[in-house]
């Protein structure tokens, strides 16, 4: 403030409405500057004190500035977008809000208890809320930014239209996280493992990209992507029906057939499969038991949902209802007894698509043996001239295993009680080490055996002779027989003295230890340090 007047020279002091000005100075008789104190709202005294005593007063009003009493709400996310009502006094004229020195948007003087503001987007932690006015800005409100959910990865990032995917969502921020949103479809068997760690199943969604949201209390993540790929869907199958032993040509309307794989007829891959183009398939039916079956084409982006084809019976067509046994070793040989009906007059029995002899005892009986084959399940089929059977699963069981032994080395002597590991071990006749069996064995369980090595030199293999079932299994190289340390030299020990008619004065050698002019000598053999000392005759 500039007071203007005269006799101002030598003043001691300036107050406003009794409040001492700071920052007084005397330009001249007639001019004095002056900053004004705080002080209620009003219009005030103005005096200069000098030491001929005060002066008359002149006249300044302080305006009012406005004060915020609260803010909702308190908080919202550091994206910003949360409407805020402040209320207060002395809002008529305010110009602005800012929150932590950011301007609001949507800014509205209400009234003069009253304004309306959208937050700003900043960063997470507690702010400043000022009320910006000509008269001066308003002591801070308080505003907290809420910290949001952000994704950096989806894993995987695509899965089918029917949904089941198993996603990992990875980022910050999860704590307390709601759920998961796949374009606005809610995701299932959602779990929160950590905070920067979410596991979802995809819902089933139509094709397409989408946003996946996290949400939260604090508000809602940016979105991260996931495409939904469109799966195979048929709007017909023609023929619907053929007989049951198979062979009928098929064709199989629908969309989304590019990149299929395979069509099932009631779980049974069909033959012959040819994906004509994105709306068509053509495909040969196989055999199967009568009765309508579910089509199904085949895709990585997801199965089809079902067709439908139903499989005419067909009288005196070849079915298997039974294998006895239904599972044999991998070597083969096994004797297996197919009962079912209509096998008279059969003409091949095939054991996963290989011809095999076999015998037909009657009309519901046919026997035959089994090849060798790896380990696993394989259909077995029965073809007479009304055509094939519906195949029926054998499973050759897997051989012998041997997969470690522990210890796996130990003394020349033997006697060494190891246990192997592997599988196939019930009924096994014996163990080898390298070609010689060992001492003695025990089968603890189907996976485990011990036995006690015998007397051997070397690296050797280690073979299981199993049971008829299972065969031998052999890990190579499976043990290995210590190298034993040399003997000591001379007629001593380790550490003592060596004496005899054999240590000449002018030196000799004795057990490759040279000993020369009375000086003990060290012999390093094998890790073991030896002390020879060479003693006079008497």
């Amino acid at each position: 403030v500039t007071i203007t007047g005269t006799g101002f020279t030598g003043t001691t002091g300036v107050t406003f409405g009794g409040t001492p000005a700071t920052g007084v100075t005397v330009v001249d008789d007639t001019t004095i500057t002056a900053t004004t104190p705080a002080h209620a709202p009003g219009a005030v005294d103005v005096v200069v004190t000098t030491p001929a005593g005060p002066s008359e007063p002149g006249d300044f009003t302080f305006d009012a500035v406005p004060a915020i009493t609260s803010v909702a709400p308190a908080s919202g996310p550091e994206t910003g977008g949360t409407d805020v009502t402040i209320t207060g006094t002395g809002f008529t004229g305010a110009t602005g809000v800012t929150f932590g020195g950011t301007a609001g948007t949507a800014f509205t003087v209400v009234n003069d208890t009253t304004i309306t503001v959208t937050t700003p987007a900043h960063l997470p932690g507690a702010v400043d809320v000022v009320v910006q006015h000509p008269n001066g800005d308003s002591q801070p409100g308080d505003f907290t930014f809420l910290q949001l959910p952000a994704i950096t990865s989806l894993a995987p990032t695509s899965g089918p239209q029917t949904g089941g995917t198993a996603v990992t969502i990875t980022g910050t921020g999860f704590t307390g996280a709601t759920g998961v949103t796949f374009g606005g479809t809610a995701g299932t068997a959602f779990t929160v493992v950590n905070d920067t760690t979410i596991t979802v199943t995809t819902p089933a969604h139509a094709p397409g990209g989408v946003d996946v949201i996290v949400q939260h209390p604090n508000g809602d993540s940016q979105p991260g992507d996931f495409t939904f790929l469109p799966v195979p869907a048929i709007t017909s199958v023609a023929p619907a029906n053929g007989p049951q032993t198979g062979g009928t040509a098929v064709t199989i309307t629908g969309t989304g057939f590019t990149g299929a794989t395979g069509v099932t007829f009631g779980g049974t891959p069909g033959t012959g499969f040819t994906v004509v183009n994105d709306t068509t398939i053509t495909v040969t039916t196989p055999a199967h038991t009568p009765g309508g079956v579910d089509v199904i084409v085949q895709h990585p982006n997801g199965d089809s949902q079902p067709g439908d084809f139903t499989f005419d019976p067909v009288p005196n067509a070849p079915v298997i209802s039974g294998l006895d046994p239904d599972h044999g070793p991998f070597l083969g040989g096994t004797v297996v007894t197919v009962s079912g009906t209509g096998f008279t007059g059969a003409t091949s029995v095939t054991v996963d698509g290989v011809d095999v002899p076999f015998t037909v005892v009657n009309d519901t009986t046919i026997t035959l043996t089994t090849p060798p084959h790896t380990a696993g399940a394989v259909p077995i089929v029965v073809t007479t001239p009304v055509g094939p059977s519906p195949s029926a699963t054998f499973t050759y069981d897997p051989g012998t295993t041997v997969d470690g032994v522990d210890p796996g080395h130990g003394p020349q002597a033997g006697g060494t009680t190891v246990t192997i590991t592997g599988g196939c071990f019930t009924g096994a006749t014996g163990v080898l080490f390298g070609t010689t069996p060992a001492t003695s064995f025990t089968v603890v369980d189907d996976a485990t055996i011990t036995a006690v090595a015998p007397a051997g030199t070397g690296t050797v293999d280690v073979t299981v002779t199993g049971g008829v079932e299972c065969g031998n299994g052999v890990l190579t190289g499976g043990y290995r027989y210590d190298v034993p340390l040399p003997a000591d030299p001379g007629t001593g020990t380790t550490g003592s003295t060596s004496t005899g008619s054999g240590l000449a004065d002018t030196g000799s050698t004795s057990g490759g230890a040279a000993l020369l002019g009375g000086l003990a000598a060290l012999l390093v053999a094998c890790g073991a340090l030896i002390l020879i000392r060479r003693t006079r005759r008497a």
